[in-house]
């Protein structure tokens, strides 16, 4: 394949590695403004850029007939407006709050605890996330997208940042220094707890997910997610 990498920061140079092992072309770097850049020798596009100018690159791909792979978060209150043009264009979209495979065997292993867990009142249910100094947005995507998963299975109504309501799911954020990713669900009761976690140990696993995410996606045209990926490889 020939990518454009739509940011090309630590996660970007990561991609690049990957996809130069794979046997990909680098045909392109697209800082914040892509309408600098001339399109027309990419064949998809990685997204791994900023939340204020996401929404414009991944439109920009679309009406250009490229397919996108997204990782970047804290713009999804936009993300109806990316799959109507998606569709409009017909073109290709993959966007997920994480691309690591493991990330997203977690995603499933946390559906199911949801679950089992609504019918035990006992217990409580808290999320816990840690990144890098450098991560801009908190919480992450992934604890958003986890949180989300245990509302959509569960009586839980919402989530909040630190302070949570009675029936709402609390995220605790936190930043230091070097530490790739770690996210950790808690179920907790007078008695007892019982948690799920997932480390990080690189950056590698994410960039990995993304390219395997683009090869899946190369010649497709629709809206997918990373569980339309992992059926596929499975």
């Amino acid at each position: 394949m020939k990518i454009a990498l739509s940011g090309y920061g630590k996660m970007g140079k990561t991609i690049e590695k990957i996809a130069l092992g794979r046997g990909h072309e680098i045909v392109l770097k697209i800082s914040e403004n892509i309408e600098e850049y001339n399109l027309s020798e990419a064949e998809i596009v990685i997204d791994f850029s900023i939340p204020t100018v996401a929404l414009k690159n991944i439109t920009t791909c679309f009406q250009n007939k490229l397919p996108v792979v997204s990782g970047t978060t804290g713009w999804l209150k936009d993300y109806e407006k990316a799959v109507q043009v998606c569709n409009e264009e017909n073109s290709g979209f993959i966007y997920a709050s994480n691309f690591s495979i493991g990330v997203n065997l977690f995603f499933e292993l946390n559906e199911k605890l949801a679950k089992m867990m609504d019918g035990f009142k006992d217990y409580s249910v808290e999320i816990e996330e840690i990144h890098h100094t450098q991560k801009l947005d908190a919480p992450s995507g992934t604890a958003i997208s986890l949180a989300q998963q245990i509302i959509n299975n569960s009586s839980k109504d919402g989530w909040e940042l630190d302070k949570a309501k009675e029936n709402e799911i609390p995220i605790y954020a936190k930043r230091i220094e070097n530490v790739p990713g770690t996210h950790r669900v808690s179920y907790n009761s007078e008695v007892d707890s019982i948690e799920i976690k997932h480390t990080a140990h690189s950056r590698e696993g994410f960039a990995l997910g993304a390219v395997i995410a683009a090869e899946w996606l190369f010649n497709k045209k629709g809206v997918y997610t990373m569980k339309d990926v992992l059926s596929g490889l499975s």
